[in-house]
């Protein structure tokens, strides 16, 4: 029997994503070689990583002034890649510090020039995402993690700003309908709503990289994976293949639109049983709740281990809080199913029905 997969990543997969997958680890649309096999440099592959960069612009909303790239070393890179490409040793970058890896990206973004925190929701535990921000106006840009996965929170109106946005998707890209436009560049780790782990999207003006502010090394350098169409060097062509069937199984839920509405919905379900039991409790605010990333605890927090084994015992998986939160936090990826969440919240009222 298939688990119920909360997981914060690496998450859930649609399932007839993994059986193609499956299929191509054996053998690749009667090629006769595995997807595990095929060159990087292959006609095939290249067919596999424009479409996939095609499908990032279409749900994106992009033109043709942005370049789409899968890179490698998640998220975590993109902290130092980011300002080793935007900010000049003499230039201010904006940063909002909503969360751990906001932190991190603080963190890296100080080795190249000067990081003006515009404001933290740390004193209370990240629970929330500050608003009336005060952005210098002569800062390069703007960065802003879009979705909290450890603390629950999202952001649901971007600041408008003349200076250049920043946005970290890792979390939660392509649950919603948004107009990529708005940002000036866009990545996200992969292992949450696109694919497995190993690969990394980066989606950016060309534009805004030119001139250089520094000499990059050739890795680090997004000009140099622009020009080489990702293939630099070699590529995680398997992540980057599922990624691709993820992609196309969008489309086929109807796109973006139609999964922002399921969300939404999946969303709903769990946030009412948390606001009406009381053995539960949400620990983000409530006008910043993520549609992705639900977080809760309990009442009494010495029950937290019961409750987890009840609803494991009924293949439940991966809602285990955060250790820097605590309580559960339940995930709720493009590819989850809602009979999950319903499944959940039966476990959460049958739990109180007989222990509360």
């Amino acid at each position: 029997m298939r688990k119920h997969i909360f997981t914060a990543g690496p998450a859930v997969l649609p399932v007839n994503v993994l059986a193609q997958a499956s299929a191509a680890v054996k053998d690749l649309d009667d090629s006769g070689q595995s997807i595990l096999e095929i060159s990087h440099r292959s006609k095939t592959f290249v067919a596999i990583i424009e479409e996939a960069r095609q499908l990032v612009k279409e749900y994106l909303h992009l033109d043709d002034q942005y370049d789409v790239l899968f890179l490698q070393g998640g998220a975590s890179t993109q902290f130092c890649m980011v300002p080793y490409n935007l900010l000049g040793a003499d230039e201010t970058a904006v940063y909002i510090d909503t969360g751990s890896w906001a932190s991190k990206a603080i963190k890296e973004a100080r080795r190249f020039g000067t990081v003006d925190v515009a404001a933290s929701s740390a004193p209370e535990n990240y629970n929330y995402i500050p608003k009336g921000l005060n952005i210098n106006p002569g800062a390069k840009y703007l960065h802003v993690t879009s979705n909290n996965t450890i603390y629950g929170t999202q952001v649901h109106a971007f600041p408008q700003t003349d200076i250049l946005s920043v946005v970290d998707m890792s979390s939660d890209i392509f649950c919603r309908d948004l107009d990529g436009k708005q940002f000036d560049l866009i990545y996200a780790g992969a292992q949450k709503n696109l694919g497995p782990a190993g690969t990394t999207l980066v989606a950016v003006k060309k534009a805004i990289l030119e001139p250089p502010v520094r000499e990059i090394p050739s890795m680090l350098d997004y000009l140099v994976h622009i020009e080489k169409d990702s293939l630099f060097n070699t590529p995680p062509v398997f992540s980057i293949y599922v990624c691709l069937l993820t992609l196309r199984w969008i489309g086929e839920q109807g796109g973006v639109g139609a999964l922002e509405k399921i969300n939404r919905e999946k969303a709903a379900l769990l946030y009412k049983e948390i606001d009406e039991n009381d053995l539960f409790t949400g620990t983000a605010a409530v006008e910043d709740r993520s549609m992705m990333n639900v977080t809760f605890v309990m009442a009494d927090e010495n029950r937290e281990k019961d409750f987890l084994d009840y609803v494991s015992e009924q293949g439940v998986v991966g809602i285990k809080g955060h250790r820097s939160v605590g309580g559960f936090r339940a995930s709720l990826y493009n590819a989850l199913p809602t009979e999950s969440v319903s499944t959940l919240v039966e476990l959460m009222r049958e739990f109180t029905r007989k222990f509360g």
